[in-house]
């Protein structure tokens, strides 16, 4: 099959970063539209595509197969966090900076509340696409294992392996539990708040104990990032 005339300006669209973003996510939302009214097993990468304005040749140039298109954005979220720890200040708690990097996720989530909804319908439903969403959970948790690793070999502690695996699955959990508890809602209530609660106990739990602990406040609006959230709450704890 070859893309019709009709398909050509999404094609071209394509063709910078910004328009490879728009297709993906225009390919994710036809999908989960598709798979929610005819059925998973029922939609044809060929639905999807046509659905999109976009033809087979071209879906498969940005996915390997129909259920990789619900986690369209997996790819662009890895890199940003891989960018925040970049641009992490190596004095920062790096709990701290890794509870921040995957706040990432949550703002993914919350950026479009009407695919996410969807989605975690299907995936609770779909057993191949609550596989993908598991291997999904698992790339990222190794994404921070490996800068927890990182930092605390540079800080020359023998554990740092085991160290870093620990906290990064309590940071996986944290997020996890956070997200589905606010999808189970509807997206309804501060997700916000709840992240930023739920991360700050991380952080603490894997801190070095201190003498002089006291309790802090830290004002945020409600159009701050969640990612930002998360920092600001860190720092503040950190005082």
């Amino acid at each position: 099959m070859t893309d019709s005339p009709r398909r050509a300006p999404a094609t071209r669209v394509g063709a910078t970063p910004a328009g490879r973003r728009q297709l993906r996510r225009a390919l994710a939302a036809a999908a989960v539209d598709l798979f929610a009214a005819n059925g998973y097993e029922a939609t044809t990468v060929d639905d999807i595509a046509a659905a999109a304005g976009v033809g087979r040749r071209t879906f498969f140039r940005y996915f390997d197969a129909k259920d990789d298109v619900l986690f369209a954005n997996h790819d662009e979220i890895v890199a940003e966090m891989e960018e925040e720890f970049a641009a992490a200040d190596p004095a920062r708690d790096p709990v701290e900076v890794a509870c921040a990097a995957v706040g990432l996720v949550l703002d993914s989530y919350a950026a479009d509340l009407d695919l996410s909804l969807k989605r975690f319908a299907l995936t609770r439903t779909v057993p191949s696409l609550r596989d993908k969403e598991v291997a999904t959970v698992d790339r990222y948790q190794r994404v921070l294992a490996r800068y927890l690793q990182a930092r605390y070999e540079d800080q020359g502690d023998e554990t740092a392996s085991l160290r870093a695996a620990v906290a990064a699955a309590a940071i996986a959990a944290a997020n996890n539990h956070v997200l589905r508890r606010w999808l189970r809602a509807g997206g309804t209530g501060d997700i916000k708040t709840a992240a930023a609660e739920a991360f700050a106990l991380v952080v603490d739990a894997f801190r070095a104990p201190r003498g002089d602990e006291a309790t802090v406040v830290a004002v945020l609006t409600t159009a701050t990032p969640l990612h930002e959230v998360v920092a600001r709450v860190g720092e503040a704890l950190r005082g």
